[in-house]
């Protein structure tokens, strides 16, 4: 039997964490509730305490032995961490599958002076479970850990001379402008959640006791003055809401490089700090909404080869001016320009598409307004048509690609534009696509199959004559044995 690995603990004060925030006596709680009511205290208070005092020891139990029993050792060629109650398992990571570190700091960590260390080590199906995560340990011993897991090497360690190694040369790449929280309204996930919020107040006090819950009587909206004012303070809300959910989650962002790493800081009330290695970069993605276009801002993300949660570790700049965004992104990646447009056929196709829908609510409205007198299906079926056509063109003048001496781009989208450029050694394969109305107008979807982001990027309705000649120039040499 093989001894167990000899590892660091981590800090005692994350047993008053875990017991707060009930890390581990969550799983416990489907179990107890039932059985709760299947006992019966009779309701009323006494119910209710006994409830609280039970999944808190039963939390403080639990936490203490998870922090009794794990462990964890970084070393020169691999990560060890020992876990578990009845079941040990200990999990090595070696460190040249180490895509990114992640120290982070929620709101009771940083009460307690304490942080939690998310190792990514080749993210792949398995999603959380490639995730190494060491909760509870100091700030300082959170910074060596993650110097250590990313230089291959323990922090410290004496040079020639006898003198530990200098630190690296830091250099700032950019930084978030509390101005461009303004572009938040625009920005779909962040006017989700001032939404997600409404919608948990209102469940919870929907669960409350009958007796607890307030009995308040709604504005009367059939007085057109009141119905107007609602509407205009629920809209204050919502861009109030999106700019506080922002502010929350990008105050004051940072982005620098150290050494071989790029490093972003970021975050109000839970503070993260999420380090890339420049080496494993591939590539970029510039994303612009439709709101964002209006006022030229953009979000840009890294593309690193086998990073897990890419859309939010890999951010580089999570809402800024377009100009900003591409400026930093080409100090990564240079982009092949100009963009090379897509054929006629293209545009026709896109219009095709977008005027599909309007035309089949069109002709329900038809069948709807003579048997029933439903005339608003068939004026919706209309404007629906109508426009069509300008979507269609929107997305057609999305589309384009380019290839370059060491990388190329391709873009889509209309409601969400986004253009992703990479590297050519970024590509280990190709697949070309073609429906049958793509082959009757001589055209292909070419998917360049990348090892990073979401695993493909695809040139849309590209001609299919230019396919062979995109495709060689948009990666290594072995794509030219295809050529015929």
């Amino acid at each position: 039997m093989n001894p167990e690995p000899v590892g660091r603990r981590t800090s005692r004060l994350v047993v008053l964490v875990h017991t707060v925030t009930f890390r581990q006596a969550r799983q416990f709680v489907p179990a107890v509730i039932p059985l709760a009511a299947a006992i019966g205290f009779g309701g009323g208070t006494t119910m209710v305490v006994a409830l609280v005092v039970g999944v808190t020891l039963l939390s403080l139990v639990t936490a203490a032995l998870s922090w009794w029993r794990f462990r964890y050792a970084d070393g020169p060629t691999s990560v060890v961490v020992t876990r578990g109650l009845v079941s040990r398992s200990v999990r090595t990571v070696p460190n040249d599958r180490i895509r990114g570190v992640e120290v982070e700091a929620p709101p009771v960590h940083r009460v307690f002076g304490l942080v939690r260390v998310r190792i990514d080590a080749a993210a792949g199906s398995a999603g959380k479970d490639e995730e190494v995560l060491v909760d509870g340990v100091s700030r300082a011993e959170g910074d060596r850990l993650r110097a250590a897991v990313l230089t291959h090497r323990a922090t410290g360690v004496p040079t020639g001379d006898g003198e530990p190694p200098p630190p690296p040369v830091e250099e700032e790449f950019g930084r978030f402008d509390n101005r461009w929280l303004l572009y938040a309204p625009l920005v779909g996930s962040y006017l989700a959640v001032p939404l997600a919020a409404v919608g948990a107040l209102f469940r919870l006090v929907d669960e409350l006791p009958r007796r607890f819950q307030p009995d308040l009587d709604g504005p009367d909206l059939s007085d057109g003055r009141a119905a107007a004012l609602v509407a205009v303070a629920a809209l204050l809300l919502l861009v109030l809401g999106s700019v506080v959910g922002a502010a929350v989650v990008n105050w004051g962002f940072r982005l620098t490089r150290r050494g071989g790493s790029l490093v972003a800081t970021r975050g109000l009330l839970t503070r993260r700090h999420t380090e890339l290695e420049i080496d494993r970069i591939r590539g970029w993605t510039l994303s612009e909404g439709l709101g964002m276009r209006w006022v030229r801002a953009a979000r840009l993300s890294a593309l690193v080869t086998g990073l897990g949660d890419a859309a939010r570790r890999g951010q580089l700049l999570p809402l800024g001016p377009r100009a900003e965004a591409w400026a930093l992104g080409r100090r990564l990646v240079e982009e092949p320009s100009p963009l090379r447009p897509h054929p006629p056929a293209a545009r026709r196709r896109r219009i095709v598409r977008a005027l599909v829908g309007g035309l089949l609510v069109t002709l329900g409205g038809i069948v709807a307004t003579a048997l029933a007198g439903w005339w608003w299906v068939l004026a919706v079926g209309i404007a629906l048509t109508v426009l069509g056509v300008p979507i269609g063109l929107g997305r057609y003048a999305a589309l384009g690609h380019a290839a370059g001496a060491g990388s190329f781009t391709v873009r889509s989208g209309w409601f969400v534009r986004e253009q992703a450029v990479l590297q050519r050694r970024a590509v280990v394969g190709w697949q070309v696509q073609q429906s049958f109305f793509q082959r009757r107008a001589g055209l292909a979807t070419v998917l360049a199959c990348v090892g990073a982001g979401r695993g493909g990027y695809a040139a849309i309705d590209l001609a299919a004559g230019d396919v062979v000649d995109f495709t060689a120039a948009a990666s290594e040499e072995w794509a030219h044995t295809f050529r015929p």
